[in-house]
């Protein structure tokens, strides 16, 4: 995978994704075991942020301290890009002082023209379309607490959004079934769901639609969740809260899960609307394994894409 870029879950294979994991579980205990190889020594990170974050940004520059390099903060109110400086210079300038972009962003297409001229590996730190690297993790989540995926059941309950396209594809490429269970004007878009199925038989998997939750999570080993109004969308919140109102994990629902089963969020969360906070603080949550994770995976993949040794 060196010098590849991360825009999407759909452009790794299933191969490259369990690779993925494989290193995940290696980087993770060695941490574990108070060992970090330092694979980024001498290296450096451009970390260019036009959304706010919190788990993007400390994961990301703490995983890469941890491996013995640095990360650069890049605000657009900090840079020229603020004052209109094209993408595909910021990409040609950085590739000659840096060894490696992650951005976190709007539009899909501000990622793939940074990678296009940028030399060295891009990775998407999310955006309105796709957010990789929680996905890489949320599965990475399920693979610990289940093993084999194969036959298994992910259910996304509300906002069919960037999470929701990634999670789709992550899925698609361990033989995870999923079902998306959004309102009607709510679910992803046709294309990207019927992309990720035709995805799925590769493996097969099946991804499919139901927009009813209480027949939805019938035998699902993992419940997933996501705020209903995402960054940029403020404006709709209150029409949201109306259309998603049916669409929260609680005890009730969790209950005709499967009895193993977890929940997820990839935070931040709106306690008392799309999860409650009896399940967050439940037994059954796995949400703050999943954040713990973002820094494992993106470790494992920034040195999968950027490091010279081998691990």
């Amino acid at each position: 995978m060196k010098g590849k870029d991360i825009l999407t879950v759909e452009s790794l294979s299933p191969t490259e994704v369990a690779l993925i994991m494989e290193k995940t579980k290696q980087l993770k205990k060695m941490q574990k075991d108070g060992c970090c190889p330092r694979l980024m020594d001498g290296k450096t990170l451009a970390m260019i942020f036009h959304k706010a974050s919190t788990r993007t940004r400390v994961s990301f520059e703490a995983g890469f301290a941890q491996m013995g390099g640095h990360a650069l903060f890049l605000d657009k109110d900090s840079t020229q890009m603020g004052r209109g400086e094209p993408i595909k210079d910021t990409a040609r300038v950085l590739s000659r002082y840096t060894d490696g972009i992650m951005i976190r962003t709007f539009s899909q297409s501000i990622v793939e023209e940074l990678a296009l001229y940028a030399d060295i590996p891009v990775i998407n730190g999310l955006t309105d379309y796709a957010h990789p690297m929680q996905a890489l993790a949320d599965i990475f989540t399920a693979i610990e607490k289940f093993g084999n995926l194969k036959g298994r059941k992910l259910v996304y309950i509300g906002d069919g959004n960037n999470v929701a396209n990634s999670l789709m594809f992550v899925c698609a490429k361990l033989a995870m079934d999923m079902v998306l269970c959004c309102p009607q004007g709510y679910q992803p878009a046709q294309k990207t769901t019927e992309a990720a199925q035709k995805a799925a038989k590769e493996t097969g998997a099946i991804i499919q639609i139901n927009p009813n939750p209480s027949d939805a999570v019938l035998g699902a080993s993992v419940l997933y969740t996501d705020v209903w109004a995402s960054m940029g969308q403020e404006g709709e919140s209150e029409k949201r809260k109306q259309a998603l109102r049916d669409y929260k994990i609680d005890a009730e629902l969790l209950s005709k899960a499967l009895k193993e089963a977890i929940v997820m969020h990839c935070l931040p969360a709106h306690r008392g609307e799309e999860i409650s906070d009896e399940v967050m603080e439940g037994p059954q949550s796995a949400i703050f394994d999943q954040a713990e994770n973002r820094l494992h995976v993106q470790k494992a993949a920034m040195a999968l894409l950027m490091s010279e040794r081998s691990f």
